[in-house]
């Protein structure tokens, strides 16, 4: 009896003490979730991805109607490849987001986070491919302008953009044939490929091959910008120097500079918007493109996810600046930001122009 009452004094005095319950436990070890971005935000980016994208097609849709023949339609198909593949990155990997929004699952799984995956993995890809496409046309019209006359045409082109859609397409299908997986990455509101996990080797070969070729499509259009600015700088101080060294009257060799002078300011023109695409690409996708996998303390592990989905954010913006790269690199666009700037320039190209023909008129008197 003795034993059984102070058992129940003991009992009774464990019972009594502060003992933490559960939800204060959880509360303390786990970490402060994210919060995903909100119905709003998704709603604005995906629309503003679309109307920029829309805009520069019909914008381009005008231009290819006047240079489909000339040596421009190989790239502007090229471009028009490019803003509709940045039309529908943003409307279908949009549209599975706006669906876990809406939908009452909170966490992808099964074939939605599939198709859900394939879709970044190609959407992502293609751009980069496209775009380092751009950058060899453009080097080879540059420097080499026979041999692109010869090789590069629409038609060749057009096999260009299925064969690299081809491949970030195989790229992206392979997990839906057991060939690495797709998974929900933090915090549970996107698919990717497997980067976080205990990786398997299909995995990790997935997980590198993307990164590699979105790092080399990349390199490449950075060296064949580089050697086709290079170019252009190098055909503008010999025109200079032709230029001072000739004594030759203004009538006969100024038709031929004229007519050299809109070649050349298409290859600026599209050299700058080029440019400019490769620098938002790189800027955007780098961050994502070198996120590795954390491995350690789960504080470590959660600090590397939080740094792709801050890549992953990082790289949808870049479906978004592209077209605008386009629609404001354009010549007419800058002649009117030129003559906002200068709007001096003009009168004094009048004036100069209106005292060398009454000049010439007062040579002619005198004879």
């Amino acid at each position: 009896y003795s034993a059984c009452k102070s058992m129940t004094l003991h009992l009774l005095n464990f019972s009594s003490c502060p003992c933490p319950s559960i939800q204060t436990l959880n509360a303390t070890t786990l970490p402060p979730p994210i919060n995903p971005p909100s119905l709003g935000l998704s709603c604005f980016t995906m629309t503003l991805g679309g109307l920029s994208n829309l805009s520069a097609l019909g914008i381009l849709a005008k231009s290819y109607v006047r240079f489909r023949h000339r040596a421009k339609a190989p790239f502007l198909l090229l471009v028009g490849a490019l803003l509709l593949t940045n039309l529908a990155g943003n409307l279908i990997p949009g549209a599975f987001a706006l669906h876990l929004h809406l939908g009452r699952s909170r966490r992808p799984a099964g074939m939605f986070c599939q198709l859900f995956g394939a879709s970044l993995v190609f959407f992502g890809l293609c751009p980069l491919l496209l775009g380092s496409a751009m950058a060899v046309e453009r080097c080879m019209g540059i420097t080499q302008p026979l041999l692109h006359s010869a090789l590069i045409t629409v038609a060749h082109m057009r096999l260009a953009v299925l064969l690299l859609s081809s491949l970030a397409l195989l790229l992206a299908g392979l997990p839906l044939v057991d060939v690495g997986s797709y998974t929900a990455q933090f915090p549970g509101t996107w698919c990717f490929l497997t980067v976080h996990e205990p990786l398997s080797t299909a995995d990790a070969s997935l997980a590198l091959t993307f990164s590699g070729l979105g790092l080399t499509a990349l390199s490449l259009s950075l060296i064949c910008n580089t050697l086709s600015g290079l170019a252009l700088l190098q055909a503008r101080l010999s025109s200079q120097g032709i230029r001072t060294n000739t004594t030759a009257p203004p009538g006969r060799y100024g038709r031929t500079s004229s007519s050299s002078s809109p070649l050349r300011s298409l290859d600026v023109e599209m050299m700058a918007q080029l440019t400019v695409i490769t620098m938002v690409s790189c800027v955007c996708w780098s961050p994502f493109l070198f996120c590795r996998s954390g491995r350690g303390s789960s504080h470590t592990v959660r600090q590397s996810e939080r740094l792709v989905l801050l890549g992953l954010r990082m790289a949808t913006w870049n479906q978004i600046l592209d077209p605008w790269v386009y629609i404001l690199l354009r010549r007419a666009v800058l002649r009117r930001v030129f003559r906002v700037l200068q709007p001096d320039s003009r009168s004094t190209l009048t004036q100069s122009s209106s005292c060398s023909t009454a000049s010439r008129r007062q040579g002619i008197g005198l004879h």
